[in-house]
């Protein structure tokens, strides 16, 4: 049987997912990837435009995740505090979002987008907490926050 390469342009789920280049059956690629358009027959300059696509997109990841880390360090050196209001038992009165801490670190002079920070719940104890804030796919910084109760 005749294979052909193909390069996808969607995700197939056996194939594989969007730009990868794949050899599948002649017939497979005539009469379903083509038409439907999840694929292109591979010439050599679409799998050379692929390819410089590739690299292309690889860079532009690289320096966001460069550029990430070193958000990540700086937010990592912060230590940031909030008085609030709470009970005896150190129970807090209300809660710190991530709205309140994302307006902590931009009086820093940092701007970090509130649905970047990764609280589970809300914070409504008095003391040290790490707060996760997810920069990149696979960049996270760790912020230490320390709840203190207002007198």
């Amino acid at each position: 049987m005749a294979q052909v390469n193909v390069i996808l342009l969607e995700e197939v789920p056996p194939l594989g997912d969007a730009g990868d280049l794949v050899k599948v059956k002649a017939g497979y690629a005539r009469n379903y990837l083509i038409p439907q358009g999840k694929a292109s027959v591979a010439t050599t300059s679409r799998v050379k435009e692929l390819e410089h696509h590739k690299r292309v997109v690889a860079e532009k990841v690289a320096r966001e995740r460069s550029e990430c880390e070193r958000e990540r360090d700086r937010l990592q050196s912060l230590s940031l505090e909030i008085t609030m209001r709470s009970g005896e038992d150190g129970k807090l009165f209300g809660s710190v979002t991530a709205l309140q801490i994302a307006d902590l670190i931009a009086e820093r002079g940092l701007e970090v987008d509130r649905r970047k920070i990764l609280l589970s719940e809300p914070i409504k104890q008095i003391g040290e907490h790490v707060v996760p804030i997810r920069l990149h796919r696979d960049v996270v910084a760790e912020v230490k926050l320390n709840v203190v109760a207002a007198e």
